[in-house]
This record gives C-alpha cells, structure tokens and sequence, in this order.
C-alpha cells in the first residue's frame, strides 16, 4: 500500500509539472513523450528554448536491487562473527571447530524439520502464511494414484521412492502390462542415481579423491588398483545382480538413454569396470552416447589403467570417439579430462596445456576448476617449483568474476593459496586476494573453505611480512574472516620472536584463551619459552608474570570435572624465571617446590635467577631453602649457590648455622668412601 501511494503522489505531481509548462506555452498546448526533443521552441519566439518535462520510460529493477544498494553501504566488521551465528549470541564460536560444530548443528536442525514434514505431513495441513508461498509448504510426497498402473509407477519414480518403484515394477511384469520405454529408463535413472538405496535427508558428502599420483617421471610404474578404490569409496557400492542390472537384462529393447543411464550410474557408484564393457556394449549396438556419459567415463579413466601412458591413451580414444559420434564437447568435458591428467604424473604435466589450447579454439572459457586441476598437475608432489604457470592462471582469473558450473570450482582458491605458501611467494598470495575480491568469486568459499584459506594466508603472512604488516592483518582477520588454529598462533609467536617485539605476546595470549587453546602444551611451552628467555623492562615482565600466573592456574584442578595438566620440568622452570624477575619470590619459592613432587631436576639458570630475586627482596630465609633443595637434590652448583648467600646477604647468626648445618650428598658419600678405604687397610695390615 505504501508503494502504491508513493507512485500515485509521483504521478500525480508528473502530471501537474506538465500542465504547468502548457500553461507557460499559452493558449496553444503540446503533447511531449519520451521520444520528443528535450527542448521546443515557443510559437511567438521561434528563437526562444523552453524545457519539457520528459517522463522516462518504466525501469525494471532486480528484485534484490535493494538489498545489495544497502549492503553496499557497509563495510565487514572484523570484530564479528560470520553473520549465521549471530542468531544466538550465547552460540557464538570460539575457535574453527565451534564454528564447524554449530554451522552443522544448524544444518542438522534443518534436516530434522525437513525429516519431520516429509514423514508427518497430515500435521502440516493448514495454511497460516498470507500471501501463502507455495515453495516453502511441506510438499505432497504421498503417491496419489492407487492400484497397479503405469501411472501410478511413474509418479512413485517422480516421487524418488526407489523401494515402491522397483515393487511396482515387478508387479506390472507379474500381471503381464508391458512398461513403456521411457517409463522404465526413467526407472533406470533413478536406480543408478541413488545405487538402488533410498535417498537421505542428509547433505550428501562430496567425494573427496585425494589420490594424487606425483610425477616423478615414473609414468611407467604400476600403481595398485585396489588403493585407487577404496580413496574413492565414500558413497553406496554397486551391488553385483542389483536391481538396476535385473531390470536392465530383462528390457524387451534398449536405445542409447539406457546404456548411457547404466554406465553413468556405475561410474557414479565405483564399477568403473562394468561401465566400460557397458560402453563396449552400446558401441556394438551402433548407439551413440551423450556428452554427460562420454564426461563419466573420462573420469574413471585412472580406475580402469594403470600405467600413466595407458591411461592418457584411453581418454584421448573416448574424446575420438566423440568426434566420430559427432558428441560436442562442453567444459564439464575438458574439465574431466584434466581432472584424470592430475593422476597420470609426468604425462598430465606434458599434456594439460594442449587441452587447454584445445578449449581455447573451441571458444569455451575454462572455469576455476579447470585451473585447479591445472594447478593440480603442476604444483603437487613435484619438488622443482616455478612460479610461471600460476602467475598466468592468476592473471586470467583476476579479470573475470566466475559463477559456479562445475563441483570442483570451489577448491581453486585453497589450492592456490596453497601453491603460493609452498612457493613461499607473498606476491602472488596478495594477487590472490585481489581476484578472490572480484565481483562474486568470495562466493565459491564456505566457511570451512574460508576458514582454510585465510588460515595458510596469515602463515605465510607471518614467514614473509613485516611484523607491523602481520599484526594489521590479525586485527582484520580475526574472527570475521578465520579463526586461528593452534599453528596460526604458533606461526605469530615465532614472528614477533624474528622481529624482537615480544611486549605483545600478553595480548596475544588474551586471543589464545578466548579461542579455548589455553590447554594445549605446546602452545604454552612456547609462550613460557619467549617470556623467560631473555630479560625486559619491568612492566613487560610484570605483564609476563600474570601470563605465567594465569599458565600456573591451568595445570591446578578446577573443578570435579576438569584434569589438570601435568608440569614439565622445562614450563616449570619457565614459570620460577617469570614469578623471579617480577619480584614474587614467594611465588617463585612455591613454584620451585614442585621439582621435588614431580621428580625434576631445576636448571642453573632457574636456581640463580630465583637467588637474584630473593637478594633484590632481600628474603635470606627464601635464599636458604633454595640452597636446601639444591642439596637435598644433588646438584653440583649447591657450594656456589652458598658461598653467593654468605657473600651477597646480611646474615643472622641464626641464619648462618641453619646455613652450615647444611649436608651435602657429596660430603657425606666421601666419608662414606674414606672410612671404607680405612677398613680395607686396616684389614690388610692384619
């Protein structure tokens, strides 16, 4: 209503600016359109101009014109969080696995809402929606048609019930009512979809072959079958004798969609085998197959070889083939083909360029996935690295903003930036971004892609760049962008120890414990590490001791729930320097206590460090104990640890007994030694 009013009221003041100006021009009036002069001359005055009002013809926006003007107007808060979190504040992810953890459980939610309608739809029968919208109403996913037809069994099929199909099948043949062609293919279709199981609610899972054949010029080397099948074997097998192969076998007659139906499916499902006597079989039926089967059995082309010559050779016979059957290739196509060339070493780097050539004379633009597998083929498994071929694959990515058209165009920007953190090459890393940021290629990263992506980027960040650079980039990346894992904040720490600016390891440590990695070992080793190695002004090593008090809290139990972390001698020692060049000798004492209950051996450095703490409190008391420990624990520097507290302290004569009524192991094992040498002569006088 208030859009309706809005255009009223312009039309409206359109038409009361025209009268005006025929008001102007007299007695005599004119009609002005679109198409008419923007300025007309006045009957009295032929030199005279007067302007026209000039309505403009009806302009259709796009219907999300203006959400992106107002998103348009902001900028990425680098303090928050990925905006599908910010639903629930006490939801909010701490580190990637919080964020993995809850994009899933949301995902999950959706899945059981959807599981509840498909299954329950008698209790979403009303509509409460106005203006209803048909898209997001459960859908009628109860067969309509009754009774034993064809009918029946092709709404079963478009219904995707496998199950009730193949029954529905089987009784139609009982009863002796012939199925027509397209009815039984388009049963084939859906039985080699879903391997002859029932589809699920759940996102299915995206293959992830990570059988990568490195190059070594080894192309002549076999390369076992069966380890190829079980990297690809993440989805349903096909079942020898399942129903698809049944139905197929009892066909009265097949074309050319049956075949290309059963050897799509069987590639799909892992019988990369039977999907190649499949096509020797269609080829002897003087059938043609289409580019989607000719795409399908390219890339099963590493499963059914095993040599890197054979394997090159059969993908180059499946594309004659297609230029004999007349098939146009598509980018899907070519896009296979350098997916099979990244498992055929040598051979794929010396034969991927010339497909991308050939895409180029057949006027198809390749996508990002024919650039990964490009990068693919070069970069992985080979030890001499030259940066030449991806410079150019970024230059030509950087000009264009890409849409999705094959499943694989999302993994080119993490094997990119891949590439670059093993070229070691910030340039091209920053190039990188640069196309990431054209038009809507940030679109092609998820959040775990995301997340991956920036992660290796702020590693090499922190191996190239200036520390100034690294720190202004956490700050922006941080969490909007990623969260940092374990080795991100390992990398930081060795980037501020290059760059001697170890004062912020404090506020780094601040980040550490809000993304839950305050438990982990190693990065607490390397925190106490930094912080106890060399000496700094004493606000910065009061800022370390409460870093090492907060350390000291983590392996104490804190609650019933909770196991303490076990002490190291080395954090432990870490722990006495900090707590000693603070000033907090009683902390320090405390601290150094716990090498006697752990069965650890303190360090010269440590035992001289809490020494100089206590003679700048001026605790002799503290001085003494120490001294204590070092003999009771046998170490060689105890007659230099005491000669430093009669030298460096005021002694009472309380203070100094307690000091000489010190034993020490050493002394008392050599009159241990004298008075059994003095038995033995004795014995041998007699």
């Amino acid at each position: 209503m208030a859009a309706r009013r809005v255009g009223a009221g312009c039309w409206q003041r359109a038409l009361w600016l025209g009268r005006r100006c025929r008001l102007s021009g007299g007695g005599n009036s004119y009609r002005s359109s679109s198409s008419s002069p923007a300025l007309g001359k006045t009957v009295d005055n032929p030199q005279v101009t007067q302007e026209e009002i000039v309505l403009p013809r009806r302009k259709t926006w796009d219907k999300l014109a203006v959400l992106q003007t107002l998103a348009s107007t902001v900028n990425r808060d680098p303090t928050a969080a990925h905006y599908m979190f910010q639903d629930d504040p006490f939801l909010m992810p701490r580190n990637a696995a919080n964020a993995r953890l809850y994009s899933l459980s949301k995902e999950s939610g959706r899945n059981a809402a959807k599981y509840i309608i498909k299954n329950f739809p008698q209790y979403f029968d009303k509509t409460f929606a106005e203006p209803n919208v048909p898209c997001l109403m459960p859908q009628t996913l109860t067969p309509q048609t009754e009774g034993v037809s064809e009918e029946a069994l092709r709404e079963r099929i478009h219904l995707r019930m496998v199950k009730e199909s193949v029954d529905m099948f089987d009784q139609l043949l009982q009863a002796g009512t012939p199925v027509s062609l397209e009815t039984t293919n388009s049963l084939l279709d859906l039985l080699c979809f879903y391997g002859d199981g029932e589809p699920t609610p759940e996102k299915e899972q995206e293959e992830k072959e990570d059988l990568e054949e490195a190059g070594v010029d080894a192309s002549e080397q076999k390369a076992p079958k069966r380890q190829f099948r079980r990297g690809s074997q993440s989805g349903p097998r096909w079942r020898e004798n399942n129903h698809a192969e049944r139905i197929f076998k009892i066909m009265p007659e097949r074309n050319a969609h049956s075949y290309c139906s059963m050897i799509r499916g069987m590639v799909k499902h892992g019988a990369y085998s039977k999907a190649y006597d499949m096509y020797i079989d269609l080829l002897n039926e003087r059938h043609k197959a289409d580019v989607h089967t000719f795409n399908a059995l390219i890339r099963a082309v590493p499963y059914l070889k095993d040599k890197f010559v054979e394997r090159w050779e059969l993908a180059k016979d499946f594309l004659t083939h297609m230029a004999q059957q007349k098939v146009q290739p598509t980018l899907l196509t070519f896009n296979s083909v350098l997916k099979s060339l990244r498992r055929c070493g040598g051979v794929g780097r010396a034969m991927s360029l010339f497909v991308l050539k050939e895409m180029e004379a057949l006027d198809i633009e390749p996508s990002l996935a024919s650039y990964d597998h490009l990068l693919s083929v070069y970069y992985k498994g080979v030890e001499a690295q030259s940066s030449d071929i991806i410079s150019e694959v970024l230059n030509e990515v950087e000009k264009r903003s890409f849409t999705a058209q094959d499943p694989d165009d999302a993994n080119f920007f993490n094997t990119a930036m891949q590439v670059c953190c093993d070229l070691k090459d910030i340039k091209l890393a920053y190039q990188l971004n640069r196309a990431l940021e054209k038009g809507d290629n940030w679109k092609f990263l998820d959040v775990d892609r995301s997340n991956s992506y920036w992660s290796k980027f702020f590693s090499l960040l922190c191996m190239m760049e200036q520390i100034e650079v690294v720190l202004k980039w956490y700050k922006e990346m941080s969490p909007s962008l990623f969260y940092p894992s374990p080795k991100n904040i390992l990398d930081l720490l060795q980037a501020l120890d290059a760059a001697n600016q170890l004062e912020v390891i404090p506020s780094v440590w601040e980040d550490v414990k809000q993304l839950g990695f305050s438990r982990r070992q190693d990065l607490l080793e390397e925190f106490l590490s930094l912080m106890s190695r060399e000496q700094h002004p004493s606000e910065i090593q009061l800022a370390f001791a409460k870093c090492a008090e907060e350390i000291k809290a983590v392996h104490e139990p804190a609650g019933p729930g909770q196991v303490p972390l076990e002490w190291t001698g080395s954090a432990l020692g870490h722990v006495v320097v900090l707590f000693s060049r603070a000033g907090r000798t009683q902390d320090a004492w405390n601290m150094l206590e716990h090498f006697q209950k752990i069965n650890r051996i303190p360090t010269d450095k440590v035992m001289d460090e809490f020494l100089n703490c206590a003679k700048q409190t001026n605790c002799p008391d503290e001085a003494i104990k120490m001294v204590k420990l070092a003999a009771s624990l046998g170490l060689p520097l105890s007659q230099r640890l005491k000669s430093r507290t009669e030298e460096e302290f005021e002694l009472s004569e309380t203070q100094k007994k307690a000091l000489e009524s010190i034993k020490w192991d050493g002394d008392s094992s050599d009159s241990d030694s004298d008075s059994s040498d003095s038995d033995s002569s004795d014995s041998d006088r007699e």
